[in-house]
């Protein structure tokens, strides 16, 4: 965390503040810096003022309540735990502790003051100086259990409710909070006065009877309704959905929501921007379309998980059937494996028998040629015949006469 020289640097407005008729009640802390001004009364856990605060009502605080010198009440101080009254306070009406109570010189209270617990008149002590005198005698004594405890206790408290932040030098009233800083406020707060800041950011679900003013930019929650008008110097003007402005809209830039209702005039120097809000239908028409839209997405969404299935489930069964077809190409080839052996041998066959006229044909050749007949006189037998002699090798022939 950056170190400030002011810890109260902007106008908060918690959760759930809410403006009574003459009080601000809050469930958290108030704390207002020095020479503010508050109109009317204050009601939280613990009141914190600075130097001359003026409150214009009573304060009543569950728990402590811390008033620093040359502050003035008017009205009544109610304390639930202790009271710590500085120098020269003024208090209009009567002080009620339930606790201790601390008391400066020179405090002037009209109707009295009560206390339960003990009274000391003396100047406050700050809390940081308290703080670290009341460790160091701890520490100096040995108790250093106690030490710890207390550091645990201080810096393991979380409250549950964020403080009401009131800076130096403002002015708040019924009539109008006037910070020179910027300001914040919760959601479901209900405020009385015209606002004015260096810039202003309302939450959600608020009502304000009164006017937004800013140097700079202003953005409105939704659900916000403004009793009066919003104008910004030199910023920007967001007014977000549900939105209800009953006055006019002056601006550099305007940022409108479509929701929003603006029952005065909306003046821009510059820009004009209207924002819709996709998300949400504006009519049964649109939910209806989506509705069909949506339908359509999920159809296609089952087509491409079906188509892809399928893929899946072909693609199982191509792989399926490999196998097979493997199976059968082998044996296929295992079979011609196992034929080609025969059809060798029947070839082998078939070229013996084809040789085998050939050699009967060589070897009658060759008896022909070895029982060729001649003569005696080596003349052709044939020739022999035709000159009307007989074959003298036939059996049964004579010779001739």
């Amino acid at each position: 965390m950056p170190l400030r020289s002011d810890p109260l640097d902007e106008l908060s407005i918690p959760d759930g503040t809410t403006v009574e008729e003459h009080d601000l009640v809050t469930d958290g802390d108030v704390i207002v810096g020095g020479q503010s001004t508050v109109g009317f009364g204050v009601r939280g856990h613990h009141v914190i003022a600075g130097e001359r605060v003026r409150f214009g009502g009573d304060i009543e605080a569950e728990g402590d309540c811390r008033l620093d010198m040359w502050s003035d009440v008017d009205g009544n101080v109610l304390a639930g735990r202790n009271a710590y009254i500085g120098e020269r306070v003024h208090v209009d009406g009567q002080l009620m502790v339930s606790g201790d109570l601390d008391i400066g010189d020179d405090v002037d209270i009209e109707e009295g003051f009560e206390a339960n617990g003990w009274i000391v008149i003396r100047n406050p002590m700050p809390t940081i100086v308290f703080l670290f005198v009341y460790l160091s005698q701890l520490l100096r004594i040995g108790e250093e259990e106690a030490a710890e405890d207390l550091m645990s206790d201080l810096v393991d408290d979380e409250r549950d409710h964020d403080p009401i932040l009131v800076p130096r030098n403002a002015s708040v009233s019924d009539d109008a909070w006037r910070v020179s800083t910027p300001a914040t406020i919760g959601d479901d707060c209900r405020l009385h006065g015209n606002i004015r800041a260096q810039e202003l950011t309302v939450g959600a679900d608020n009502n304000v009877f009164g006017s937004l003013r800013a140097r700079e930019d202003i953005e409105i929650g939704h659900g916000t309704e403004i009793h009066g008008d919003v104008t910004t110097r030199n910023g920007t003007v967001g007014v977000g959905p549900d939105v209800h402005v009953w006055g006019d809209i002056s601006a550099t830039d305007v940022v409108l929501h479509e929701d929003a209702v603006v029952d005065g005039s909306i003046r821009a120097r510059g820009e004009m921007t209207l924002v819709r809000d996709d998300d949400q239908p504006d009519d049964a028409t649109s939910s209806t379309d989506d509705e069909s839209e949506r339908e359509t997405a999920d159809t296609e969404e089952s087509d491409v998980d079906e188509s892809v299935e399928t893929d899946e489930h072909d693609a199982d069964e191509d792989v399926a059937d490999e196998p097979e077809e493997r199976d059968e190409t082998t044996d296929a080839e295992e079979s011609n494996d196992e034929e080609s052996p025969d059809a060798a041998q029947s070839d082998d066959e078939e070229t013996t028998t084809d040789e085998q006229p050939t050699a009967a044909a060589s070897e009658q050749d060759t008896v022909a040629k070895g029982t060729e007949r001649v003569t005696a006189d080596g003349t052709d037998p044939d020739s022999y015949r035709e000159n009307g002699h007989r074959d003298p090798m036939e059996r049964g022939s004579t010779s001739p006469r």
